[in-house]
């Protein structure tokens, strides 16, 4: 049972190494009040002066006191890799700090400046206080084993250059370590104070209501007032506490400043509790204390270590999962940056495919957004493009009269139709080369969607060169888009075809204008069969009040006759050119910007990446990246050497 403690300690120096506060190891945690005697309680424990003393605050950081007992023989073979501060070197007592490493302290004194330094360098000199612990290891045959965390006391009262809310900021500082589950607390009180109103007890109670891992230890029981004793303390008779409460009898301000030895303190102490105490002597002092701490923190490890190696074992499991993460150490860069640009152009093919195997949930991507570009958006606009939006009766007038010339015409002149078709069919060309722009911008969005995100944050400079080479690419392919997009409706233009399958007006249209106004009414009701949804007057209006006011033109029957049939022609073959192009804007956009960039993006990277002279600069690793793993490696090994040390305990059957 003895070396259950230094074995937390190894645990504790392990996760000290990493910094790691994510496991929680069994420590004794000692609170109490300012000037309850917390000081002079671990300084009797220790049996030396090691500790700062002052008025106010002297404890103004986590003190984290490991007393581990040895032998006379170990003690000659201390730490052969230290340095000795002193060149005593049969000393049989010293002491380490975590923050000095490897340097070796013999002199106490000097153990009790440094402790002062290190809290002025931290804390300040004002007397504020700092949560940053100070890690302090004592190697003595005097001392037994033991885990100790001395905490500021608690206080009222803010005194020099403390913050408002010192109270608070301590209060919060033994909460923390007081909450550890695994913890024993050390509830220090002075006998000449009530102990019924005692702070170290009251918020003991608070975090461990069922005071199975509480200790109450009741100090200066020399300092009461003549006539009155601390036994009904002591039995538990005021404030009962589950694990007992132990009193003891502290050096006097005169001791201290005297230098009296701590083993004649010791002996006056046995002295004083068989005058005062008889009874229960026993059972209290220094000594007993020691002993008690000592089996409870033991009995303590015991019941903690089960669950300790749970904890152990889940955390490596999740620190390698997050050191697979980043990736293995590189062995051969050339074999990894082609396997990184094949995983790239994969993943960049399969998001416009489909089958990507991260697929997004919250917004359409990829492909699945060039199909709603193309069917939604695009179709939508073209869609809303009003065949006859522009024109009035006007120019619709004013191209049936430019085409006759000086002649009065008798027909309504076909060239009329053709100069007035070919002016609303351009209008398409605008909403068509957005439609690339679109698909455009959603290819170069999706270099952000392809599933290799942490090896674009292991490798920034391959990343930027990545994104370099597919945004020219794509670049590179804009200019025979747009010009086979401009190119469809440019055929368009280029013939009418007035012998078109579906332009069943055409023979009408030349009825009308060899016959005269008879057969108006059969080209009406043909264009009502073919659902024309607008009213005319309303366009009428419309288009009048987007423009200036204009003289009203009158016009005969002859002339209403023409325009409504060049309305109805424009209509017609409109609705034609704007379906074609609905159709085949897509299919050109498909085969000159989309396909030709999946088919020929790995080629393109390799041969702008896979390049000798480049390869070292492409896959040198982000220094966050690095430095991340170099702590989820160091945290790993600190866990798999703490899975270690707890399975020794098994092998000699300490559970």
């Amino acid at each position: 049972m003895e070396s259950l403690i230094p074995v937390i300690n190894k645990l504790q120096d392990v996760f000290n190494t990493v910094g790691s506060e994510s496991i929680q190891l069994p420590q004794i945690v000692v609170i109490g009040n300012q000037s309850s005697g917390k000081s002079s309680v671990l300084e009797t424990l220790v049996g030396h002066d090691f500790l700062p003393r002052g008025t106010g605050i002297v404890t103004r950081r986590p003190l984290v006191l490991q007393l581990l007992h040895v032998t006379k023989d170990s003690a000659v073979r201390r730490q052969e890799n230290g340095v000795l501060h002193h060149k005593n070197v049969g000393a049989q007592e010293w002491a380490k700090f975590l923050h000095t490493k490897n340097k070796i302290y013999t002199d106490f004194s000097e153990v009790c400046q440094e402790i002062q330094n290190e809290t002025d360098r931290m804390s300040g000199t004002n007397k504020g206080i700092c949560s940053e612990p100070i890690v302090l290891k004592i190697y003595s045959n005097k001392v037994v084993n033991l885990t100790l965390v001395d905490l500021p006391g608690l206080t009222k009262v803010p005194v020099g250059d403390q913050p408002p809310d010192i109270e608070m900021q301590i209060k919060d500082l033994c909460v923390h370590y007081i909450s550890n589950p695994n913890s024993v607390l050390l509830a220090v009180t002075a006998a000449n104070t009530d102990f019924a109103t005692s702070e170290a007890v009251k918020i003991s109670r608070e975090y461990d209501p069922d005071g199975r891992r509480t200790l109450a230890v009741i100090t200066k029981l020399d300092l009461m007032d003549a006539g009155t004793d601390a036994m009904d303390v002591l039995c538990g008779r005021i404030i009962p506490v589950k694990l007992g409460i132990i009193g003891v009898v502290n050096r006097s301000q005169a001791d201290i400043n005297s230098k009296k030895d701590l083993q004649e303190a010791l002996k006056d102490e046995a002295s004083f509790l068989q005058k005062k105490y008889p009874s229960i002597a026993s059972r209290n002092g220094t000594p007993y204390l020691a002993k008690t701490l000592n089996r409870l923190l033991m009995h303590h490890i015991r019941d903690c270590l089960p669950e300790l190696k749970t904890r152990v074992n889940v955390l490596i499991a999740q620190f390698q999962s997050l050191l697979n993460s980043f990736g293995e150490p590189i062995s051969d860069k050339s074999q990894l940056l082609l396997q990184i640009i094949t995983r790239f152009a994969s993943a960049y093919c399969n998001t416009i495919e489909g089958t990507a195997r991260n697929i997004e949930t919250s917004e359409l991507c990829g492909g699945a957004r060039i199909c709603y570009i193309f069917h939604e958006t695009f179709g939508r606009t073209l869609e809303s493009v009003d065949p006859l939006g522009g024109l009035n009766t006007r120019d619709i007038l004013t191209a049936i009269r430019n085409a006759t010339g000086p002649r009065p015409a008798l027909f309504v002149p076909e060239i009329s139709f053709e100069l007035l078709v070919k002016r609303q069919i351009r209008r398409l060309e605008e909403p068509s080369l957005r439609c690339v722009e679109l698909v455009h911008e959603e290819m170069q969005r999706m270099i952000q969607h392809c599933g290799t995100q942490q090896e674009m944050l292991r490798f920034p400079k391959l990343h930027e060169r990545i994104v370099d080479v597919v945004t020219n690419l794509l670049r590179q392919r804009l200019p025979p888009t747009n010009s086979m997009v401009e190119n469809l409706v440019q055929v368009e233009l280029a013939y009418i075809n007035t012998k078109h399958p579906d332009f069943c007006e055409a023979h009408l249209v030349h009825r009308a204008m060899t016959s005269g106004t008879e057969l108006l009414p059969d080209l009406h009701k043909s264009q009502s069969q073919r659902s024309v949804d607008r009213n005319m007057e309303e366009r009428e209006n419309k288009v009048a009040a987007q423009q200036p006011e204009q003289p009203v033109m009158k016009l005969s029957s002859r002339e209403q006759r023409d325009c409504e049939v060049i309305e109805r022609l424009i209509k017609s073959y409109f609705m034609i050119v704007r379906k074609n192009i609905q159709d085949s804007t897509p299919k050109a956009i498909m085969h000159f910007l989309v396909n030709h960039v999946k088919d020929h993006l790995q080629s393109e990277l390799v041969s702008q990446l896979y390049r000798k002279e480049e390869i070292e600069t492409l896959l040198e690793e982000s220094v966050h990246i690095a430095a991340r793993r170099k702590e989820a490696s160091e945290m790993l090994q600190a866990l798999q050497r703490a899975s270690q040390i707890i399975g020794e305990i098994r092998e000699i059957h300490l559970w």
